[in-house]
């Protein structure tokens, strides 16, 4: 389990270390691969309205919350514990991030989708669609 938990510090800093650069090489924060801030020269589509530092901190921690409920659905299995005790658990994580994706898609809607829609371009309606799809809407 400490290795996990390592490991997991360990991904978590190579990510901040990523974001920070980026950040110093364009002032956007990483997002859709469909909004309208366009590429970076590592290939990688980012907003052109940079999310702010509370929805980031919100979304952070919950994503931490739910990789730790993750986490501990893990040591359950690996321990025998019960079965509806370990799906309690995998409901309670799938919330989570049903709570992020809800968030994400609120922020995609007030910004990238409101953006491409001024600049005329109504083909995000199709790509709103196919989200609202994957999400069992």
């Amino acid at each position: 389990m400490a290795e996990a938990v390592q490991a997991e510090q360990t991904l978590q800093d190579a990510t901040a270390a990523k974001a920070a650069a980026r950040q110093g090489e364009k002032d956007v924060a990483p997002g859709c691969a469909a909004c309208s801030g366009g590429t970076g020269a590592d290939g990688v589509a980012y907003k052109h309205t940079p999310r702010s530092d509370e929805l980031k901190r919100d979304v952070t921690r919950r994503l931490n919350r739910a990789i730790g409920q993750l986490n501990g659905v893990k040591s359950m299995v690996e321990d025998g514990r019960y079965c509806g005790d370990v799906l309690t658990q995998l409901a309670a994580a799938e919330s989570a991030i049903k709570a992020v994706s809800r968030i994400i898609m609120k922020d995609h809607l007030h910004t990238c989708v409101v953006e491409r829609i001024q600049q005329g371009d109504t083909e995000v309606v199709d790509e709103i669609m196919d989200l609202l799809k994957k999400f069992g809407a």
